[in-house]
């Protein structure tokens, strides 16, 4: 009987306390060892993780550590007030992925685009369904707007307009992150561009142009090249936390425009040598732009304020609970 053996691997997807590790072309269940849930959340494994684990082949493998990681994309949990949420790892490239159609959103791209920028990711918006849209270019130029950072592309998986500008990111070795909504088009994208079905796609109601949740956990696919890509269930609603530096590579016009005010804590009212109200009364800085900055601002800090209230309430509860106990 082949013995117990200490492998690596890479998550492949996470359901609560099952884990499934991609290694050498095919999955192994695992399972976590005890130590890892007395560690803080974000150094448990994700998707994407690449994980030291005792192979077993008569059973879940267990998973004993994880390795460095190149970066972490998180996001506030939805469901749970002051709650991170961290969703995939070692990632190169976060395909924003929008449709031309309902869809589309200069503030959903901006939240994805600030979210992969604060994990060290490069954001590239990916526009789809051009074929449908008789604006394309007009929406290519406001996407572009959104972040200096940001790479745009427009393309059309059925008629295959644009796929050839997609290609340099499918590189072996390279992992993709896609985010976007239900219906974006983010499985026939994939499929496209895999060359087969490797994703499973969902139908898109004509009413409204929201489509089916056809993934519904996070999950790692290995393509045939070498490349790799982690698919994310749709999420309509991107909530912003811990994420100042992303939101100031997302906007870093404004950030610059910050730097220039007369005096370092202008608050951009009436103080006098105002740069960021100068610019926005020349129209250099567009008032919508502007108003999206201090909102994701805002919001990153009151969900950060909730979280450390939250941690602190968790700390004091711990204490009074030890000292409770009896010796």
């Amino acid at each position: 009987m082949e013995r117990e053996q200490e492998k690596t691997g890479r998550i492949a997807s996470v359901r609560k306390n099952s884990f499934l590790i991609d290694f050498e072309g095919r999955e192994v269940m695992a399972k976590l060892k005890g130590s890892f849930y007395e560690e803080a959340p974000d150094r448990r494994p994700v998707v994407g993780d690449h994980v030291t684990f005792i192979y077993s082949p008569a059973g879940d493998s267990v998973i004993r550590a994880v390795r460095d990681r190149k970066n972490l994309l998180a996001r506030p949990d939805q469901a749970r007030t002051g709650v991170m949420q961290y969703m995939a790892a070692n990632v190169d490239y976060c395909f924003i992925v929008t449709s031309l159609n309902g869809d589309y959103s200069y503030n959903r791209i901006a939240r994805y685009a600030g979210i992969a920028l604060q994990g060290g990711a490069v954001p590239v918006a990916v526009l789809t369904k051009a074929d449908l849209c008789a604006e394309t270019e007009r929406y290519v130029r406001e996407t572009a707007a959104v972040s200096d950072r940001l790479r745009v592309h427009a393309v059309s998986a059925l008629t295959g307009a644009g796929l050839e500008q997609l290609e340099e990111y499918f590189a072996p070795g390279k992992t993709i992150c896609l985010m976007g909504s239900s219906g974006a088009g983010k499985s026939t994208l994939i499929n496209a561009m895999a060359g087969e079905e490797v994703m499973k796609t969902g139908a898109v109601r004509e009413a409204d142009a929201k489509g089916r949740h056809t993934t519904t956990s996070r999950q790692l696919i290995r393509l045939k090249n070498g490349a790799c890509v982690i698919d994310m269930p749709g999420m309509r609603e991107v909530g912003m936390a811990r994420a100042e530096d992303g939101i100031d590579g997302t906007f870093a016009d404004i950030v610059a425009l910050e730097s220039r005010c007369r005096f370092r804590n202008c608050r951009h009212g009436t103080e006098p040598g105002c740069a960021v109200r100068a610019a926005i009364e020349s129209g250099a800085l567009p008032r919508e732009r502007w108003a999206l900055y201090r909102s994701l601002g805002e919001e990153n800090r009151n969900n950060y304020a909730k979280k450390k209230d939250i941690s602190k309430r968790v700390k004091a509860m711990k204490k009074s609970r030890d000292r409770s106990m009896p010796d």
